[in-house]
């Protein structure tokens, strides 16, 4: 049986994936849910984390377009690039 998505779509969706299969990125997805927009330092806090290591992490889900930034004076500001990245953790959520 053929798979109804095309090979691009496979290994994009791979890629994004593989970005959030980490404790602390799961987190940060959680932390903006619902159109929450956070700076690094509000995420390290709410997440009792090194400011490095949440830095981190939100470098690789951004590079893999599952977070958006906007920076505004010394600040930048992280979102979820598309609310459906929450809906992937609460699926984990009630599968576990």
């Amino acid at each position: 049986m053929k798979s109804k998505f095309d090979i691009d779509f496979l290994e994009t969706s791979t890629e994004i994936l593989r970005a959030m299969a980490h404790p602390i990125r799961l987190s940060i997805i959680d932390l903006l849910q619902g159109g929450e927009k956070r700076t690094v330092t509000e995420i390290h806090e709410s997440l009792e984390i090194e400011q490095a290591v949440a830095s981190h992490h939100l470098r690789i889900l951004k590079d893999k377009s599952v977070l958006s930034s906007r920076r505004t004076g010394k600040n930048t500001f992280y979102s979820l690039r598309h609310p459906g990245f929450t809906d992937i953790v609460k699926s984990l959520e009630i599968m576990l």
